[in-house]
């Protein structure tokens, strides 16, 4: 037999996408994609659905931060490959930037990732392997769903409760939990909730954690986003014995999500998570080689120079359009919005039996759209029918005229309505 027949062991092309690939899904964009509806052309779109703080451009980031862009580039010291996990300059600003009186960071507790979900898909697939199960929260951000799948990890949900400010239902948080649970993300300030956890809350999150031996993933981009008279707490400044992974970055807080500049902090009093996680972070890091080194380049600037009055300024124009969509919404027949403590979104409950039209909140936010050219995303995004989710972060003329539009579309679309309307037909 030839050298060439021994090798001969296909006679076609078969080539197929990588069982990660074909198990990866990420529902919003399906959802979104899939909503094949034209805006009405006669009213301008308005969009309450991109989770983009700068689509708009009403919200900018400070001089500061590009002053500091600026100079790393003009430096040409940061066009080269960094260390995977960073430069230990960079590390050192978020450690610095991160540390308080409760919680005291050192460099070698960062790792710099090209965004927060970056972080995220470092810490699931450091912690977590095939056929384990992570729990995440419903509703919740779909992308810790769409990393653990694609992975072959099982994902479980924990409910919150809208009627206690988004809290966590604990019994069932708990209930969740099993052998096979590799760890619990917990989002807060939360997306798409807009919710802030007391301290309290977090200290019964960490003891259910405790309980069952389980580590959590804290995904606190939103860190510090919080309306006047509520106060972030970080779960590791409140945390005694259980181990955390924090994810954040700069993207929400700084206004500046296209600069993927993300980072996890290693949070381990007590060295439960040893060296083995570590290097398995570090290892994982390499896979992409690192984050934006223009960016870490300026990173400690940016850190350092921020003032506090830009995020000031930022949190009161979204408090302000918070209060106002709260107004307007809560005073239309059939919807129940949920005022939020922080972040950048709305809850907003769709009573769907006063719209007898509609079978779901994803038919109901189609034909707003059609009608309306408003367009919010449906709680089916975040595994929690009968929502929908709007973004607050738009100028506030067009909030308060989106607002306008859902109340007109649904005054034609309630069942009082529609019965006077059918009447009066009939008496025609």
């Amino acid at each position: 037999m030839s050298k060439n027949s021994r090798k001969n062991f296909r006679n076609n092309w078969n080539v197929e996408a990588s069982l990660i690939a074909k198990r990866t899904h990420n529902p919003i964009r399906s959802i979104v994609e899939n909503i094949v509806v034209e805006p009405n052309p006669d009213k301008q779109l308005i969009a309450l659905s991109i989770g983009d703080p700068t689509t708009f451009g009403n919200l900018k980031p400070p001089k500061e931060v590009i002053k500091a862009v600026h100079e790393s580039i003009d430096s040409q010291l940061y066009n080269g490959y960094a260390p995977s996990t960073g430069y230990k300059e960079a590390r050192q600003a978020v450690a610095e930037y991160s540390s308080n009186e409760f919680t005291n960071v050192q460099f070698k507790d960062v790792v710099l990732c090209s965004g927060c979900s970056s972080a995220l898909d470092l810490c699931i697939t450091a912690l977590a392997r095939e056929g384990q199960n992570i729990i995440i929260p419903r509703p919740g951000f779909s992308i810790y769903r769409t990393l653990a799948e694609g992975l072959g990890i099982t994902v479980k949900s924990y409910n919150l409760q809208p009627e206690f400010g988004w809290e966590i239902d604990l019994n069932d948080l708990e209930a969740q939990i099993d052998e096979s649970t590799a760890a619990i993300i917990i989002n807060n300030p939360s997306n798409p909730c807009g919710s802030v956890f007391s301290r309290d809350h977090l200290l019964d999150i960490l003891q259910v954690a405790a309980k069952y031996y389980v580590p959590i993933i804290a995904d606190e981009i939103y860190e510090h986003m919080v309306f006047p008279g509520k106060i972030f707490c970080s779960l590791a400044s409140v945390s005694t014995e259980v181990p955390i992974l924090s994810c954040s970055g700069l993207t929400k807080r700084f206004l500046v999500p296209g600069w993927r500049m993300g980072w996890i902090i290693i949070h381990d009093r007590h060295h439960i998570l040893n060296e083995e996680i570590r290097n398995a972070l570090n290892c994982l890091s390499q896979r992409i080689i690192g984050s934006n080194t223009i960016v870490q380049g300026a990173l400690a600037q940016i850190l350092k120079n921020t003032p506090q009055q830009f995020f000031e300024d930022v949190l009161l124009t979204l408090n302000t359009h918070a209060l106002l969509a709260y107004e307007l919404l809560s005073k239309i027949s059939g919807l129940k919005p949920i005022m939020p403590d922080g972040a950048m979104y709305m809850m907003v409950h769709i009573d769907l039996p006063s719209f007898p039209e509609f079978d779901s909140e994803l038919q109901f936010v189609k034909t707003l759209l059609a009608e309306e050219s408003v367009f919010c995303l449906p709680g089916q995004c975040f595994d929690y029918p009968s929502y929908m989710r709007l973004v607050i972060t738009i100028p506030k003329h067009l909030l308060e005229e989106a607002c306008l539009r859902i109340n007109e579309f649904c005054y034609r679309h309630h069942a009082k309505n529609l019965n006077n309307i059918n009447n009066s037909v009939i008496v025609n």
